[in-house]
């Protein structure tokens, strides 16, 4: 078997470069991981709904408690990574500690992930790779896809190894360790193993074109390299084919919203410094496109991220009932164009140097911010979680979180904040998910009523065109009195203080509020 050449120019200097240095290198990989350090809680979106799911995975078979509130079912879904990860490092360290040094290890991966493949890719780190180093937290990221992103960690580091490999002409070793590789990585989540194979199949194609194999004899064979990824098509079938587990697909080419995701790619808080960021990373794949003769565009990455591109553009909103499914794509296509630019000579000149100091700045700005506005969602977090200690254990707790009409720019990050009654206390939490299918957690409160889980503990002060939440006066006005003993109104909108009564007030801060149900009565007020 042809060893396939590593895909540089043969212009490169032979000794590494001041901004190749292992030692720098690991420090940018570490850097990675300060925006976490210091919240107790990562603040994505959707991480405290995911912890209280790992708390009653872990402990319903003790709590009956949480028995008589939900349904926990193990089986084999592609949609696993953090609920597996979580098992032996809570009984380390607790739920709350471990969920926090797997999220930290995310962008930690993902960061290490895109260094090697660039490494892989030109033989060398060009300095044009560290510009893309900010993509490891990315929108999706920020909204808590927690399994997702770790998935796609994974698959990155998968990928620079499946292109090692094939580097070093070990085809028949790659055959054999992808093949569990591609099943641990579909477990996590099915979106990395799916972007794993779009990766690798490109790769592979430019592969077997340099081999002089033609255009439609290189796809066959590409195609049958990669024969070792296809394993998790079968459990795909097993999973798919269950009773009400199909899910929901739909809402395709909408094209201003794709156009909005890109522009999205890193949105956190501040929508001049997000935008402004995303812009530079443009305007880098711009110059390296267009405009600067000196940089080129490696041919096997320039084909991943063209591919990754068209199936950003087919996938629709909606898949399999799980929502943003084109959305997550987006950060992570820009990140693979970015890392496929490379010099074409003359890489230890003073461009060379330039360019790694302003991506070694752009990197450390991003990272100020990131942590800047992580301790500011930490301090939020704060100031809300002081309710928990007064909910008693096993309470029956229902929570209304308020919701602006449009959302700005900066989500506030505290819609599935309940759950973290539910981790602590045991408590009733109305905020969990109940897909079948797309996890493992069910919730069985039929006396909770319609207002028992997602979305309902989101709220807003009037009707939103599109929106399917209720307003905060029809939420109190409605929800079942016998079944509740709790209500935490969390950031409310304006409403009606007469749909309070018979709701003692017995913990305050700022606009929210825990109330214990004194009088069941239901409010008869228009």
């Amino acid at each position: 078997m042809i060893a396939h050449p590593p895909d540089t120019h043969h212009g490169a200097p032979a000794s590494r470069l001041w901004w190749e240095q292992p030692w720098l290198l690991a420090i940018v990989v570490l850097v990675s991981a300060i925006p976490l350090l210091w919240p107790d809680i990562p603040p994505l979106v959707d991480l405290p709904g995911h912890m209280g799911r790992f708390h009653v995975q872990l402990e319903i078979g003790r709590s009956p408690g949480l028995q008589r509130f939900y349904h926990f079912e193990w089986a084999l879904i592609g949609n696993l990574g953090v609920d597996l990860l979580v098992i032996p490092l809570a009984k380390i360290v607790g739920v709350e500690a471990a969920v926090k040094l797997i999220t930290i290890s995310i962008p930690v991966m993902t960061t290490a992930g895109m260094l090697w493949v660039a490494r892989e890719v030109h033989g060398r780190i060009p300095p044009t790779t560290f510009f893309a180093l900010p993509l490891a937290f990315n929108f999706p990221f920020m909204f808590g896809f927690l399994n997702f992103a770790l998935s796609m960690a994974l698959a990155l580091l998968a990928f620079a190894l499946w292109l090692r490999l094939a580097r070093l002409g070990r085809l028949k070793l790659r055959a054999a360790l992808f093949v569990p590789i591609s099943v641990l990585i579909w477990v996590a989540h099915t979106f990395g193993w799916g972007t794993l194979g779009v990766m690798a199949f490109s790769a592979e194609f430019v592969r077997q074109l340099d081999l002089r194999r033609g255009f439609f004899n290189g796809g066959i064979k590409a195609a049958i390299q990669c024969i070792s990824l296809a394993p998790p098509v079968l459990l795909m079938m097993a999973w798919r084919s269950g009773e009400h587990v199909t899910g929901y697909t739909g809402q395709w080419f909408k094209w201003t919203q794709k156009m909005n995701w890109v522009l999205m790619a890193l949105r956190d808080r501040w929508e001049d410094f997000d935008k402004g960021s995303l812009a530079v990373i443009g305007l880098v794949l711009v110059i390296g496109l267009l405009w600067w003769r000196r940089l080129q565009y490696s041919r096997n990455l320039a084909a991943s991220a063209l591919f990754l591109a068209i199936v950003y553009i087919c996938l629709p909103r909606i898949v399999f009932g799980s929502n943003y499914a084109d959305m997550r794509l987006a950060p992570y296509a820009i990140a693979v164009a970015v890392i496929g630019i490379r010099f074409k000579r003359n890489w230890d000149g003073k461009a060379g140097t330039i360019l790694a100091v302003l991506g070694l700045v752009f990197v450390a700005v991003r990272t100020a911010g990131t942590t800047a506005s992580f301790y500011l969602y930490d301090q939020a977090y704060d100031a809300e979680l002081k309710a928990v200690p007064h909910i008693p254990r096993d309470a029956r707790l229902l929570s209304f979180v308020g919701v602006p009409c449009g959302r700005g720019w900066a989500m506030s990050r505290i819609e599935h904040l309940p759950a973290v009654a539910l981790v602590r206390r045991d408590a009733f939490s109305n905020d969990q998910w109940s897909m079948h299918g797309a996890q493992l957690l069910t919730t069985r409160y039929p006396q909770g009523g319609r207002f028992a889980r997602d979305p309902y503990q989101q709220v807003l002060e009037g009707q939103c065109y599109g929106e399917i939440w209720l307003s905060l006066n029809r939420s109190l006005a409605e929800f079942p009195r016998n079944a509740y003993d709790y209500v935490w109104l969390i950031r409310p909108p304006r409403h009606d203080p007469r749909l309070l009564r018979g709701l003692q007030p017995i913990w305050r801060s700022g606009t929210s509020v825990l109330y214990r149900v004194v009088d069941r009565t239901q409010p008869r007020i228009p």
